[in-house]
């Protein structure tokens, strides 16, 4: 069980906090003042602290630092009950994780504290992956990933070591040292924020804030608000003064994942911010100076977007000093089972299974498949399968339908007047009374699957455009997709 401490002068927040985090299998320690809860943090050696901005014997951001100076790797998460920027942003400066404002919600409080460890855990693992070789003198020369030997890993991200991966590593080492907004170019699932993350990690700007954000998940309405933030009272249900996006990322990096899907009124603001490097909260009066570098990413050319008038071409020139393509693990068959075995470790850790490789014939399905979903559609097949095996190699039974029947699905397509869909075949096939053979309510499943999978690949894996041409809605899209572990 993970570990927390709490540190708060108010007896209350301690004990409602110990007591829900508690109940949700986390083993939490409490503290009413920074000196007693430094001492607890020594004794107890947490996974996460959680402290109070103000506390009756020194700062929040005393705490932060002294903590940061002895164990930079316990991620630390700052409560106020103060909306000003310049707390928020200064904590975010000096290594805090994320602050939470009072009032506390529970499952804010819960979903944070999860993704906090979870990254801390991430980061950890990234860093094993890098060995300090000696030097001839036997000094240890500073750590340097093996380009060969090993796949390179950033933030869950699998980089690899093919050609491929190194003609992509040139060019985020090209582009990172300088302020050059990016447009990231790939396919869903290709890893096009571990990428905008990689290329903040190399540059000057890697001690400030890299804040993300998808704009294909956030409705026209809130939009303007995530991205600039807004006063207490600026339009209805604004109940306290909110901290957009580009504010949190002051001084750092911006990146704004699948951009094309800002409305026009957005990207208006947007041109002007982008150009003039000064913002107002939605509501607000004051100018607010920005230092932000954005970086963007697509998986449609935002050319064409501007030339059918869904997006501004003035943004897309702003935006266009620099760019980079993410390749389809389809055409990175070389580190597929490089990236195979780093989610394989990782799986390892998260289920505390000891699965040690593939079988044969689970690699050779793995090469031959397409990847339509890329490293996500991989890391959750591995993810699943490690979840089914019970051996120490992950073998055929334990993939999905569509992977191990790939090569035959496609042969079956691919006729040019087949008398029946390839899912009604592989049935017909089958009609011998083995009852480890295909139901109709499997070949159903795949029939269904097979048409979302189709309508998906036709629109590039946009979900708003799939959902419509299935004429289902988004939320019963996104349940189809994880029935289906896409």
């Amino acid at each position: 069980m993970k570990k927390i401490v709490v540190v708060d002068d108010e007896a209350d927040i301690c004990f409602l906090l110990k007591r829900f985090l508690s109940k949700n299998d986390f083993i939490v320690e409490t503290a009413q003042n920074g000196k007693d809860g430094l001492a607890l943090i020594e004794s107890i050696s947490p996974d996460l602290v959680m402290t109070d901005f103000r506390l009756g014997d020194i700062t929040g951001t005393e705490l932060l630092t002294t903590i940061k100076s002895k164990r930079p790797n316990v991620p630390v998460l700052i409560i106020t009950g103060y909306s000003d920027i310049k707390v928020a942003v200064n904590v975010m400066k000096l290594g805090a994780y994320d602050y939470i404002t009072k009032p506390l919600f529970p499952d804010e409080i819960l979903v944070t504290v999860k993704k906090a460890i979870a990254d801390a855990e991430a980061s950890e693992n990234e860093e094993q992956q890098y060995v300090a070789p000696a030097s001839s003198d036997g000094n240890s020369e500073p750590a340097k990933p093996a380009r060969k030997s090993q796949p390179r890993t950033r933030a869950g991200y699998v980089m690899g070591s093919s050609d491929v991966s190194d003609n992509l590593f040139r060019q985020v080492d090209l582009v990172a040292p300088t302020n050059f907004s990016v447009i990231i170019y790939g396919e869903s699932g290709s890893g096009k924020e571990a990428i905008a993350q990689e290329i903040h990690n190399r540059s000057k700007r890697k001690d400030m804030p890299f804040v993300a954000m998808d704009c294909g998940a956030i409705s026209k309405e809130l939009a303007g608000s995530e991205l600039f933030g807004h006063e207490k009272g600026s339009f209805t249900g604004a109940l306290q003064t909110k901290i957009g996006h580009f504010e949190l990322a002051n001084g750092g990096t911006l990146f704004l994942d699948e951009v094309s899907n800002l409305s026009y009124e957005i990207q208006v603001a947007l041109l002007r911010v982008v150009q003039e490097r000064k913002m107002r909260r939605i509501g607000g009066s004051k100018e607010i100076d920005l230092d932000v570098r954005i970086i963007v990413a697509s998986n449609e050319r935002l050319l064409d977007s501007a030339r059918n008038g869904k997006f501004r071409e003035d943004l897309y020139y702003r935006f266009n000093e620099f760019t980079i393509e993410v390749p389809a693990l389809r055409n990175r068959k070389d580190d597929l089972m490089l990236f195979a075995g780093a989610f394989l470790e990782t799986t390892n850790v998260e289920l505390g299974k000891n699965v040690k490789g593939f079988s044969e014939e689970v690699k050779n399905d793995f090469l031959n498949y397409s990847w339509p979903g890329n490293l996500r559609e991989l890391k959750n097949v591995i993810k699943r399968a490690t979840l089914l095996s019970d051996g120490e190699l992950i073998e055929e039974k334990a993939l999905p339908f569509e992977i191990v029947n790939y090569k035959r699905l496609k042969d079956l397509d691919d006729e040019p007047a087949p008398a029946a869909s390839s899912a009604a075949s592989l049935l017909l096939d089958n009609a011998d009374g083995d009852d480890t053979k295909p139901s109709l309510k499997t070949v159903a499943n795949e029939a269904e699957y097979d048409m979302i999978m189709q309508v998906l690949r036709d629109v590039n894996f946009n979900k708003s455009k799939a959902a419509r041409l299935l004429n289902i809605d988004r939320k019963t899209l996104y349940n189809k997709m994880k029935q289906f572990d896409i």
